[in-house]
């Protein structure tokens, strides 16, 4: 197992917090913050006749897990971006906690599929970076900063350089690096498509984790199937060409989660379809074209590659 994992054990155990109370001293289970809406929203990029997405009024609520799951192409990243005020809308708007998000701030944190980190700063300079360029203290930065460490295990790491760290572990420390600035919503774009299958079960473990003892509204985007049904309270699917809602899937179980449950199985299969069917309608719409995947042969029914992408 990877230096500095969490034992299942411990994600079952994971202390409750009450409302208002500090996580290792650095962020508060989430009261009142993290109404997250996009109302009627529509985006071109360089005058296009076709929208990267059009018609998408969605509301994440707080607290609330949402994943976001689509073909290639749909908009995922852009509708992310648009949350965290890095592009703005043609039409319609997005809105935090009933104000208007026109750029960038500290409310909404995001964390890429590439961790971004400095590689000539420590694990725990680059946490504190942020916190640092908002002129805080250094005594507080610091026991800030080590709650952060601590929160994803990596409490004996902090003077490492990015070098000395696994995939994994880069990975940790970004989250890190987000929730150290208490944003009222995370954003996530495919935080853990360039690790191992091993590595991304044992963060799907952290993180589920962290949003149990935080609350902290998720908007996560991903390609894989199984991690959108593994972590989310609710999937959005969307359509490509343009982009938008397709369907809305809740996921009625409890966290933390069985990864081997029959149930999530069954949630694979239905989200995996609606993403194949609507694949296919782009296929043929586009290039006359249609593909299915043939049935194995070998395999029975209950069968399901859980880290399978679309």
């Amino acid at each position: 197992m990877e230096a500095g994992a969490v034992r299942s054990g411990e994600l079952k155990a994971a202390r409750r917090l009450a409302p208002g109370e500090l996580l290792g001293g650095v962020v508060r289970r989430e009261v009142g913050r993290g109404m997250l809406e996009m109302r009627g929203i529509e985006k071109r990029f360089n005058g296009s006749r076709v929208a990267v997405l059009t018609g998408i009024s969605l509301e994440v609520k707080r607290g609330e897990f949402v994943v976001v799951v689509g073909p290639s192409g749909c908009g995922k990243t852009t509708l992310l971006n648009l949350a965290g005020g890095m592009v703005k809308p043609d039409s319609g708007e997005v809105v935090l906690d009933g104000k208007a998000v026109e750029g960038p701030g500290p409310e909404r944190a995001m964390v890429f599929q590439d961790h971004g980190l400095f590689p000539w700063l420590t694990a725990a300079q680059n946490i504190g970076f942020g916190l640092r360029m908002l002129g805080m203290g250094r005594r507080e930065r610091r026991e800030r900063v080590e709650g952060a460490l601590r929160m994803v295990h990596l409490g004996n790491f902090g003077e490492k350089l990015v070098h000395e760290l696994s995939g994994g572990m880069k990975q940790r420390v970004a989250i890190a690096r987000a929730m150290v600035m208490d944003p009222a919503v995370l954003l996530m774009d495919e935080p853990f498509a360039a690790l191992d299958a091993q590595t991304r079960t044992l963060l799907h473990a952290q993180l589920q984790e962290l949003w149990i003892q935080t609350k902290k509204t998720i908007l996560f985007v991903t390609h894989s199937v199984g991690e959108a049904v593994r972590l989310a309270d609710r999937i959005i699917v969307l359509s490509a060409y343009p982009g938008r809602i397709r369907r809305e899937i809740r996921v009625e179980l409890s966290h933390p989660r069985d990864f081997d449950s029959p149930q999530i199985s069954e949630l694979v299969r239905l989200v995996r379809t609606e993403i194949e069917e609507e694949v296919n309608r782009v296929n043929r719409e586009m290039a006359g074209d249609e593909w299915k995947p043939a049935a194995s042969a070998h395999l029975g029914d209950g069968f399901v590659d859980l880290g399978g992408s679309i």
